[in-house]
């Protein structure tokens, strides 16, 4: 048995690090099963070596983050203890220490799991990224933030976000208003990403003068997009020909993000996904990455990383039987 003293570098630093009614703490504790005694800024470990090795070296890394970004979610937490116990604390310092972009109430925004790095270094590095995942994995508001900090850094021109307006059981056609007031909602997780970043008015002035364009798909045929940060959100709902016709759009100095959720197609039957098909046909062409999420990539409620793998053992029960 051996036995550490942890003192945070702050007191007031100790009960965000360490979460609401130790939240976090409890959930360490669970990881690296260690006796501990918290008295203020001070925690008492008492155990294994090697265990209270990995444990010490999650604090350091929480507290590096919290000093960063002045908070810690729960996901953030997870995601040390389960790198760290791995043997991959200095990728979690990596991606602690990756700020993505600031938000407009000073939130720093950095991966919260070890898919979003990749993926995000893979928008870095690449000129066409697919995002392909579930929902909640972060896949639109990362594509939004990266494509915030390259406007910012005027890395390029302007940013383009759209989505194929396919209904999920209303009819377009029956919602009041013009087509823009009919395509707002399917647009709306799109504006949200982008409030966040520069703010309503800042958003609104960038619209009117064409540097941001939120859009439908349809909008998109026969342009050339260049200096332009694209992202195509949804796309599990495009056809082939729409997909096609979107990636042909790129122009000299853009970047394209094509995010998607396969277990979420709207499209009618017998139509096939231009994404899953995009998937097969581009997989290996250079300067196009496929990024894969999974439920451990999800980062809001722990629920719905549980609903995702619920329905995926349950899809994947129908394939078996189907065979």
């Amino acid at each position: 048995m051996s036995e550490r003293i942890f003192t945070f570098p702050k007191y007031e630093w100790a009960a965000p690090i360490l979460g609401y009614q130790d939240k976090h703490l409890k959930l360490l504790v669970e990881e690296f099963p260690c006796h501990v005694v918290s008295r203020g800024d001070t925690l008492q470990l008492t155990g294994d070596e090697a265990v209270l090795d990995q444990f010490v070296r999650v604090l350091e890394e929480l507290v590096f983050l919290y000093k960063e970004s002045g908070q810690v979610a729960e996901q953030q937490v997870k995601m040390a203890a389960t790198m760290v116990k791995k043997g991959k604390a200095d990728t979690v310092h990596a991606m602690f220490d990756d700020t993505l972009n600031v938000t407009m109430k000073g939130r720093t925004i950095t991966p919260k799991t070890e898919g979003q790095k990749f993926y995000v270094d893979s928008i870095r590095r690449n000129t066409i990224t697919f995002g392909i995942g579930p929902a909640g994995t972060g896949k639109t508001f990362l594509a939004v933030t990266l494509a915030a900090f390259y406007l910012k850094n005027r890395e390029v021109e302007k940013i383009i976000l759209t989505r194929p307006a396919v209904e999920a059981g209303e009819k377009l056609g029956y919602l009041p208003g013009d087509l823009q007031e009919k395509v707002d909602p399917y647009l709306r997780p799109l504006y949200d990403a982008l409030h966040d970043m520069f703010g309503v008015e800042q958003v609104q002035r960038f619209m009117m003068r064409g540097i941001i364009e939120v859009a439908p798909l349809a909008y998109m045929r026969g342009r050339t997009l260049e200096n332009a940060f694209v992202i195509l959100d949804e796309a599990q709902n495009t056809t082939p020909e729409q997909m096609k016709m979107f990636l042909t759009r790129l122009g000299n100095g853009s970047k394209m993000v094509v995010n998607g959720d396969k277990t979420q197609i709207d499209l009618p039957d017998r139509v096939e996904s231009g994404l899953n098909q995009a998937e097969h046909v581009l997989r290996h062409v250079p300067g196009i990455k496929m990024v894969y999420f999974s439920e451990q990539d999800v980062v809001r409620h722990d629920l719905v990383g549980k609903i995702v793998k619920a329905y995926e053992a349950y899809n994947e029960g129908k394939d078996r039987e189907k065979q």
